[in-house]
C-alpha cells in the first residue's frame, strides 16, 4: 500500500514545488479536511496553513513558526512529524541562504508548547495570591502595631490593676489643680495608620479607623461617657481646650473603655510625658 501512495506523493511534491507543503495538502485532501477544520483543531490561522500548502514561507511571521506550524499540522495528519519538519528545514534551506533551522530550538508556533490562554491567567491569579500574602506577612510580622488590635484586651495583673485604681489614676477622676474640665478634646495622630475607635457610654460609635500622621478627631462635646480604644496609645498626641495633657499610654499596648472625657483625661498623672504638639492636618468626621 505504501508503494503504490509513493507516486502519487512525488507528483503531487512536484505539482506543489515545495514537499513538505504538498505532504501536507495531499493528506488533508484524502482525510477529507478543508482548511476550516484544521485550523479550528490545530489554532493556527487559515492563511497561515495555506501558506504551508503552498510552500511560501515567508508569509508565515518567522521561520520558526513554519517549523512549528507544520509539525501541528502533520500531527494532526497523522503523518511522522520529524520527517515533515525536516523536510521543512530543507526546503526553508533551499530557499533562504541563511542555512538550515536549528533543530532543538523552541517553536513558539507549536500550540501544543505553548500555555493555553487558562493556564496563563491561573499563573497571573497566583502570582497575585503571592504578592498579597507576601505584603499580609509583612504588615503583620514588621508592624504589628499598623492594623487594627486584637478584639479582647489583654488581662492586667494584679499591678496594673492596683496602679489603675491608685490615687491620681484616671478611674479616680482628681482633677488638677486650678483646671477646669473643659474645652474641646482633641486627639491628633502622630504616625501613619493608627487605629483608633470613640463611642458613647452606650456603645454608640462616635468614630473608627485608621489615622493618618497629623489627622485629628474631636470628641463630640454633647457625647455622654466618651471612651476609646486603640493599640497604640503612644501615637496618640490629647488637647484639652488647647493645652496639651500626657498621652494615654507610652508603648503599643491594647487599651479599650478608656475615657476620654476632659475631666478624665486632665486627672491623668502629671508626671507622665507630655505628647508633642501638632498641627492639624484635616478632622475626621463623626460616623
Amino acid at each position: 500500500m505504501e508503494d503504490s501512495q509513493e507516486p502519487e506523493a512525488t507528483e503531487a511534491i512536484g505539482a506543489h514545488g515545495r514537499r513538505a507543503g504538498a505532504m501536507l495538502a495531499q493528506a488533508r485532501t484524502k482525510a477529507k479536511l478543508d482548511l476550516a477544520e484544521v485550523s479550528a483543531r490545530t489554532r493556527i490561522p487559515q492563511r497561515h496553513l495555506a501558506a504551508i500548502e503552498a510552500g511560501e514561507y515567508a508569509r508565515l511571521p518567522s521561520r520558526t513558526y513554519a517549523v512549528g506550524f507544520s509539525r501541528t499540522y502533520a500531527r494532526l495528519l497523522g503523518l511522522d512529524e520529524r520527517a515533515v519538519t525536516e523536510q521543512v528545514r530543507l526546503d526553508l534551506e533551499a530557499g533562504d541562504p541563511q542555512g538550515p533551522l536549528r533543530p532543538d530550538r523552541f517553536e513558539p508556533g507549536d500550540p501544543a508548547r505553548v500555555p493555553s490562554r487558562r493556564l496563563a491567567w491561573l499563573s497571573a491569579l497566583a502570582v497575585v495570591v503571592l504578592v498579597a500574602g507576601a505584603f499580609t506577612f509583612y504588615r503583620t510580622y514588621f508592624s504589628p502595631g499598623l492594623g487594627p488590635p486584637p478584639l479582647t484586651a489583654p488581662t492586667p495583673t494584679a499591678t496594673q490593676r492596683a496602679t489603675a485604681s491608685g490615687p491620681g489614676s484616671a478611674n479616680s477622676v482628681a482633677r488638677v489643680p486650678g483646671v477646669a474640665p473643659r474645652g474641646p478634646v482633641v486627639f491628633t495622630s502622630l504616625a501613619d495608620g493608627t487605629w483608633v475607635k470613640f463611642y458613647d457610654a452606650s456603645g454608640k460609635r462616635l468614630f473608627e479607623g485608621q489615622l493618618a500622621k497629623g489627622q485629628t478627631f474631636t470628641v463630640p462635646a454633647d457625647a455622654q461617657g466618651p471612651k476609646a480604644w486603640t493599640g497604640r496609645p503612644n501615637a496618640l498626641a490629647i488637647t484639652v481646650g488647647g493645652r496639651t495633657v500626657p498621652m494615654l499610654g507610652t508603648s503599643e499596648v491594647v487599651m479599650k473603655d478608656v475615657p476620654v472625657d476632659a475631666a478624665a483625661l486632665l486627672a491623668r498623672p502629671a508626671s507622665a510625658a507630655p505628647a508633642p504638639a501638632t498641627t492639624p492636618v484635616r478632622t475626621a468626621p463623626a460616623t
